[in-house]
């Protein structure tokens, strides 16, 4: 490897034009695939498209013609009766009128409109109110055809949508105050484009009510469209930052401008090449340039660091940079090489946007360490030697005094105390180990938001009025319908005679010509295969050809027995019999106790109460009638409204799957898993009757399922992360016992962070998930400088107090130079309004801050009580494993 870095410093030094060029050249060919970026904020691209959860969510919203949707909340708190005054009121009937028109050509589809769902939509002016009319019928009308324009009519609005339990809680909220109104979309994706247009037409009402637009769909639009945004803010931010720290150090802006250059040249050549080969910036993947941004950076910091500290006027450009490259190509590649693994580590991730994510970041990483080896030398080069002048610590510069005296001090104090310094580990590390036993794992997408951000202020003003704007969905499906057996047959038979007896003082042929019939259900089964539809087929086949050779009297009596099989038919839908119904109902009830949801629907609150206004009216009356022909009256007088479709958002128009709509109060994954394992539960206590299964869907639940995929996915990475580095450094310093002494500050860092965040009540979410597998390449990066540079010292002195001396003076002023300008770097992201740029920001900050004081605070002390362990194979002026030929 000796021979290679010096061919490889000579080649920058004595080629710097052509490296120059060739740099320049590459970039602009990288930069020429920009305009064919394509972005995708969609988060239901972090699953795979097989992903089983998936594509049961997508086939549950086909089944029911279910859309993603926004929610506008109306809530006046200044009113006495709330919203429910002339004037919110009419503000809400323009609003649901303009809303109406948000409706655009469908670029996917030529021809078709895209947009909000018209006839979906859920509104006071677009829903229907159910009263009864008189002994059997009911009378549908809307809720508020029209703005009311007395309070008093303003109120009975009021008083009927509360009467109503299929929209208390829903549109509107229980304490009568509140209101919502639901925009199903064609595409979710348009979500952001209607949030914006419904922000500016609410900018021209002016009352007393507040309008709060929320729904997970917005909330997910809202991040994409953000994260975007805010990382072209975030990033020139970030780079300001860190170029002003650099002035600071060395103060000469030609100098302190190429690790500027190299982030940049090192994000367009790894974005380029994501472009290139077709890959989407997702969500995740936007954030690779400000990762790349600062980790491109540390080996050019490391190169000037260095060749501040040792640069001379007689030295000389040349002999100074060969020098400093000399000495640092390894500890360089070794770093580069770590960092890549870690990042390359998230390709198992079961997550394709983080395979995506990690690979091109580690192709990006590599890209730096070629470019700082290669394009730094090269720029000093075509510098003139005047360009140097008063630069380097040999000028005396007052400023460095700060680093020196401090980290002399820090020197000394790891020498001669380095058992109280372990003590502290210790104990910092039985602390950090209790914080971490504290973390919960739980994700909420609202908590993306900070509090300031409309979208949260929304989430917890609608949440706190209503069911919950969080939703899922609870699938029931009944068994796929098989022919009866014999015992069945002989079951259909008997009561097919019943029949034709209790109807044959009208057709007093109907006991033969049942008994003809019964005779051949048994044949007729045999030759319908296996499924219902066809037996069922069949017997209407074998009535069809008796009414063409039947008499006149006995066509009637036939019709009478076709009746009888479609009746059965209905009755073995399993959403039409009452048991079922009534079992729906129980689980919803139980559901609803268990303050997991707000609010669950289906079709068996359809069903109670179309009963109850057929009965009576009464509040008793609201329940699942016990006869199957009652059960299809209400099916029947339901769709009768002005909103018959409806119905099948809640069971399919085979009456074979039932979809229940449940209702969360809060985004917490944690009360969507509990509410899981709940209705398991009770299953398990309860079995669904007439052999139903169940099972999830909606993009509340997709979330949870994603949660889990990303954050042990994430774990996943980070043990094999983990692992891949400690054998890298086991082999790179040809000892496992200096591999495990490299991950040591990579570990206590970990567990002091992740032991914080479990103290102060910070939920495990996807951004601290992610830092997580990202860490490990960033943390260990300074622990293999100081250790790389210590052994090579050591072998030239044999000499552990010497060896402090040096390793506290230019390496420790390089690697606090890296820590302060990439730490500090990471914190504009604090000043973002999404959650996990702060978050990035902050653990990042504290990640690396924190594997830098510790590998100069714990590492010199380890090795000081271990000297004769570590040290023991190491004599003067042994050859390090790196730089074998």
């Amino acid at each position: 490897m000796k021979h290679l870095k010096n061919r490889i410093i000579d080649f920058s030094v004595t080629h710097h034009r052509l490296v120059l060029g060739c740099t320049l050249l590459i970039t602009l060919a990288a930069s020429a695939f920009f305009p064919m970026v394509k972005m995708d904020t969609d988060p239901e691209n972090m699953l795979e498209k097989n992903e089983p959860a998936r594509v049961f969510h997508n086939e549950a919203k086909k089944s029911f013609n279910l859309s993603d949707t926004v929610v506008i909340g109306v809530i006046n708190e200044e009113d006495p009766d709330g919203v429910f005054n002339p004037q919110s009121l009419g503000h809400i009937y323009e609003l649901t009128q303009f809303a109406k028109t948000l409706q655009w050509p469908d670029k996917k589809k030529p021809g078709y409109i895209s947009g909000v769902i018209e006839a979906d939509m859920v509104a006071p002016s677009m829903v229907d109110h159910m009263s009864r009319q008189g002994p059997g019928t009911i009378k549908f009308e809307w809720l508020m055809a029209k703005p009311p324009a007395t309070r008093a009519k303003a109120v009975e609005i009021r008083d009927k949508a509360l009467s109503n339990p299929l929209l208390r809680g829903h549109l509107i909220s229980r304490d009568g105050r509140a209101l919502c109104i639901y925009l199903p979309l064609t595409d979710k994706l348009l979500s952001y484009r209607v949030y914006k247009a419904l922000e500016k037409k609410i900018s021209e009402f002016q009352g007393s009510e507040q309008f709060h637009i929320t729904g997970l769909p917005v909330a997910e639009g809202a991040v994409g469209v953000e994260m975007f945004t805010q990382m072209e803010t975030a990033c020139p931010l970030s780079m300001a930052v860190i170029f002003s720290l650099l002035f600071i150090f060395f103060r000469k802006w030609r100098i302190i401008i190429l690790p500027m250059i190299i982030a940049t040249v090192s994000i367009i050549l790894a974005m380029g090449m994501m472009i290139a080969f077709g890959f989407p910036v997702h969500i995740l993947s936007s954030m690779l340039p400000i990762f790349l941004m600062s980790i491109a950076m540390v080996d050019s910091v490391h190169v000037l660091s260095g060749f501040f500290d040792v640069y001379t006027p007689e030295k000389g450009r040349q002999k100074t940079i060969c020098e400093v490259m000399s000495t640092l190509f390894t500890p360089m590649l070794y770093t580069s090489l770590t960092t890549a693994a870690g990042f390359l580590s998230l390709t198992l991730a079961p997550i394709p946007p983080a395979r995506v994510f990690g690979l091109f970041l580690s192709i990006g990483v590599m890209i730096a360490w070629g470019i700082t080896i290669l394009f730094v030398p090269a720029c000093i080069m075509m510098m003139p030697e005047k360009a140097f002048a008063g630069f380097g610590l040999s000028a005396k510069d007052k400023r460095q005094s700060l680093l020196v005296g401090p980290l002399a001090a820090l020197g000394r104090l790891t020498l001669n105390h380095a058992a109280s310094v372990l003590g502290v580990l210790a104990l910092t590390t039985m602390v950090s180990i209790w914080g971490i036993s504290q973390i919960r794992i739980n994700d909420n997408y609202a908590k993306r938001f900070d509090r300031t951000h409309p979208i949260r202020q929304a989430d917890i003003a609608l949440n706190k009025h209503f069911a919950g704007t969080y939703t899922a969905y609870l699938v029931l499906e009944g068994p796929e319908r098989k022919r009866p057996d014999e015992g069945q047959i002989q079951d259909l038979a008997t009561r097919l005679g019943q029949f034709a007896r209790s109807i044959e003082d009208q057709f007093p042929n109907a006991p033969d010509l049942a008994a003809v019939v019964a005779d051949n259900l048994l044949a007729i089964a045999h030759e319908s295969g296996d499924y219902y539809e066809a037996f069922s087929g069949n017997v209407t086949g074998h009535l069809q050809k008796m009414k063409e050779n039947a008499v006149q009297e006995d066509l009637f009596t036939l019709e009478e027995l076709q009746a009888f099989f479609d009746l059965e038919k209905e009755k073995s839908k399993p959403f039409k019999r009452p048991e079922i119904l009534t079992y729906m109902a129980t689980l919803q009830a139980h559901l609803e106790k268990t303050g997991l949801i707000g609010k669950a629907s289906s079709v068996a609150d359809v069903v109670r109460k179309v009963n109850q206004e057929l009965t009576d009216g009464r509040p008793e009356s609201y329940a699942v009638p016990q006869g199957a022909q009652s059960i299809f009256e209400c099916y029947f007088q339901y769709q009768q409204s002005h909103r018959p479709n409806d119905l099948w958002h809640m069971v399919t128009p085979d009456y074979t799957r039932a979809n229940i709509y449940l209702q969360f109060p809060t985004g917490d994954s944690i009360n969507t898993k509990a509410l899981v394992d709940e209705v398991n539960a009770y299953v398990k206590g309860h079995p669904m009757p007439a052999g139903l299964t169940y099972r999830f869907a909606g993009l509340h639940y997709i979330n949870l399922v994603l949660e889990g995929k990303l954050v042990w996915g994430f774990l996943k990475s980070f043990a094999g992360s983990f692992f891949i580095v400690f054998i890298m450094m086991s082999y790179l310093f040809g000892s496992m016992l200096w591999g495990v002494l490299c991950m040591v500050p990579l570990t206590i860092t970990l567990a002091a962070i992740y032991g914080v965040t479990g103290l102060v009540g910070k939920d495990y979410d996807l951004p601290i998930a992610v830092l997580s597998a990202l860490s490990i390449g960033m943390a260990v990066d300074f622990a293999i400088h100081f250790l790389e540079r210590a052994r090579t010292a050591y072998k030239e002195t044999g000499n552990w107090a010497r060896v402090v001396s040096y390793m506290f003076d230019e390496p420790a002023r390089a690697i606090t130079r890296n820590v302060l300008v990439i730490a500090i770097g990471f914190l504009p992201l604090l000043s973002a309004s999404l959650v996990p740029y702060k978050t990035t920001g902050i653990m990042l900050f504290m990640i690396l801050s924190c594997s830098g004081l510790v590998t100069l605070f714990v590492l010199p002390a380890i090795l000081t009580v271990g000297e004769k362990i570590f040290f023991q194979s190491l004599s003067p002026r042994q050859v390090l494993k790196g730089d074998k030929k």
